[in-house]
Parts: structure tokens; C-alpha cells; sequence
């Protein structure tokens, strides 16, 4: 049995982490039957979530565990697309993994009222007496990675608009299609997906949320993946 390390549903989502909701995705997907569970943080092999665990082998990275079942178990998540197909795709999960995500972490981490509102829910079992400096360290581990990426040297409202400049981006190559490529879902939906769901999520009070939310396809593609991938689900 595979068994998928996450976070776990929060703030009305499959789970917090769009790299998580993508690696569901692809598991579901796959058809291979998985469960999850929510006790793995502190035993991450990369310090993050996902992993996986496969048997014997563990694999970290959501980009990596797509790579395993497509070798260790003969997947094709791009079944029926070409070359220049899925290079689109991939170009699409790098703008969002490596650009927006930075936008989204800024937004939920930087932003004291939406601080407030989220991620402060991960401190709760922190003792009351030390949860304001360990909420300060954490806080300023995240702008510090924010700076080495380079998103985080800009002011808010620049960070913002290169945001909705992928925002914008994903809604016109998504257009009037059902799907990212065509009409049958592939790999880079789950990516595309999970990051649609995490910038409408409700908690947060973004541009970045106002942006989706204007974007009529996009609204109908989440509502389209979450149904397919998450009915019945907690978060769903």
C-alpha cells in the first residue's frame, strides 16, 4: 500500500499545501489505491511535505513522486498528448510552483491579518508563553526564503501584480478547454488545480483571490477538478 504523508484538510481545503493537493491528485489519478496520513512532518526526508512511501522506497517532492509511479508502476499521466503538449504543461507547473507559490506564501505568511487567519492555526500547540517568538522565527525563516528566491526583495504591491500576471497567464492558456491540454485531464492539471484551490481559498483575503475568483474559467475548472478529485472528501 502507498501511503502518502500530508498535511491534512485546513481552511477548507484538501490540505493547505498546493504541492500536497497536487500529489493527491496524481495518486488519484493513478488509480493505485493510497492513504494518507498526517503524523509524517517530522520525519520528512527533505524537511517538507509530501512524501511517499512505496513499499521500501520513499520518495520526496511531488515532482518526484509523479516521476515514481510513472516508472515504478507505468502511469501515463499524459496519455494522448504529444511533446509540445506536455512541454506546455510543464512550462505551466513551473510558473506556478516557482513563481506564483511565492505570491501565495507571501500573502498567507507576510501579511499579519492573513497570518491571523491561517497559517497562525499551525502554532496552536505551541505552549501560550513561547508561541509569539516561535511564531517570529518561523515568520522570519519565510521572508527569509522569500528574499533568497527574490520574490520577497520586491514591495507588496509588485509581488502582487507579478502574481496576477500568472494568474492572468494560466486563465488565457487554459481558455474555453475543460482541461489544461485538451479534453481529458493530464499530469499538469493536478499542479494546475492545486494552485487555482489554494489562491481561491476564502480565508485569505488577497488580490491574488479577487484575480481567480474574476476569471470565470477558472472558477468552473476548480469546482470541475474538486468534484472529479475530492467529492466527498472533508474539504470538498
Amino acid at each position: 500500500m502507498i501511503t502518502l504523508y500530508t498535511f491534512g484538510p485546513q481552511f477548507g481545503l484538501p490540505d493547505p499545501s498546493p504541492f500536497v493537493m497536487k500529489a493527491q491528485v496524481l495518486l488519484t489519478m493513478s488509480g493505485l489505491p493510497f492513504t494518507t496520513d498526517t503524523r509524517g512532518f517530522r520525519k520528512a526526508p527533505k524537511g517538507k511535505l509530501p512524501y511517499l512511501r512505496d513499499g521500501e522506497t520513499v520518495v520526496a517532492d511531488s515532482t518526484l513522486i509523479r516521476w515514481h509511479l510513472e516508472r515504478a508502476h507505468g502511469i501515463d499521466f499524459d496519455a494522448g498528448y504529444g511533446p509540445a503538449e506536455t512541454a506546455i504543461g510543464w512550462a505551466v507547473e513551473k510558473m506556478l510552483e516557482d513563481h506564483l507559490y511565492w505570491a501565495i506564501v507571501h500573502a498567507r505568511w507576510v501579511d499579519d491579518a492573513n497570518f491571523a487567519r491561517g497559517p497562525a492555526n499551525f502554532f496552536k500547540a505551541v505552549p501560550a508563553p513561547v508561541r509569539p517568538l516561535v511564531e517570529a522565527i518561523i515568520r522570519r525563516k519565510v521572508r527569509g526564503n522569500l528574499h533568497a528566491h527574490g520574490l520577497g526583495r520586491h514591495d507588496r504591491p509588485t509581488i502582487e501584480a507579478l502574481g496576477l500576471r500568472s494568474i492572468a497567464a494560466l486563465g488565457d492558456i487554459l481558455g474555453d478547454r475543460p482541461h489544461l491540454l485538451g479534453r481529458s485531464p493530464s499530469g499538469a492539471d493536478a499542479t494546475a488545480y492545486a494552485f487555482v484551490a489554494a489562491t481561491l481559498c476564502p480565508v485569505f483575503e488577497t488580490p491574488l483571490r479577487e484575480a481567480v475568483a474574476g476569471l470565470p474559467n477558472l472558477v468552473a475548472y476548480e469546482a470541475r477538478m474538486r468534484e472529479r478529485y475530492f467529492a466527498g472528501s472533508a474539504a470538498a
